[in-house]
């Protein structure tokens, strides 16, 4: 009779990531419709934000050159006095666990607020409840320094329990950087270039502290102004800035 082989892996051996999802920006044009959509309008989005976001306007998001950019203007739209995009996967990829890797340039300036973001797909979305993970935010009136974070309804800013850290990378708006996040069943860790500064752990003690087992979507976007960004106010003469991505990748085990 056949042999069985009841052989098991060695416990050690290491799984290795698989890319699951990409982009790596190479078209000209409007973002890929199959994986991107947008958000779009311009009332504050919960941070007094001043920017309206548009869709389809290749002035605020288009590929070229082989890069994403996003680009936020001084110009009226709307009622509103600046223009950016705020590209999201929802509804086309999310994700439960995973490497995300970002290969970006940052914009700069007093006003500017990049984020690279998750937020969960569930939806009607209770904000924090749901969770938020930053992989990457930087405002413009605090050059240089990069911040990932999480949000969810223990441990968030409104009530002045949130978990985040920094890391100074005085080139981020002439260079570009890899934001990565590793989102496990235990651990948040996020790094850039491979250098781990944020970790946040499961304490196993319910919803409320981790509701980090749902699926989430991909949001790449610049806000101008808003509670945070806009706290030195904004310097008009900076604008237009971009943020300019290389490829976004998502690898799951």
């Amino acid at each position: 009779m056949p042999h069985e082989n009841n052989e098991k892996a060695p416990e050690n051996e290491k799984i290795v990531p698989k890319l699951v999802w990409s982009d790596e920006f190479d078209h000209t044009g409007l973002p890929d419709s199959t994986k991107w959509s947008y958000n779009v309008g311009g009332h504050g989005w919960g941070n007094k934000e001043l920017e309206y976001y548009t869709k389809g306007r290749l002035e605020n998001a288009r590929v070229d050159d082989g890069k994403l950019i996003i680009e936020a203007r001084k110009e009226a739209y709307d009622t509103n006095h600046y223009t950016s995009a705020r590209l999201v996967t929802k509804g086309k990829a999310e994700w439960k666990y995973g490497r995300f890797e970002i290969k970006a340039k940052l914009p700069q300036g007093v006003g500017t607020w990049p984020a690279i973001w998750l937020l969960s797909g569930i939806d009607p979305l209770v904000w924090p409840g749901n969770g938020e993970i930053d992989i990457m935010e930087h405002v413009g009136y605090d050059q240089g320094v990069v911040h990932a974070t999480i949000h969810c309804k223990k441990y968030n800013h409104t009530i002045g329990t949130q978990r985040g850290d920094t890391l100074r990378v005085p080139d981020c708006s002439s260079a570009f950087h890899i934001y990565a996040l590793d989102w496990s069943a235990d651990s948040i860790l996020a790094f850039v270039d491979d250098k781990q500064y944020f970790s946040f752990a499961n304490e196993h003690s319910g919803h409320d502290a981790w509701p980090f087992d749902d699926k989430m979507y991909l949001i790449l976007n610049i806000a101008i102004g808003g509670g945070w960004g806009g706290q030195k106010g904004i310097d008009d003469a900076v604008l237009p800035q971009r943020m300019e991505v290389e490829y976004v990748r998502v690898y799951q085990k």
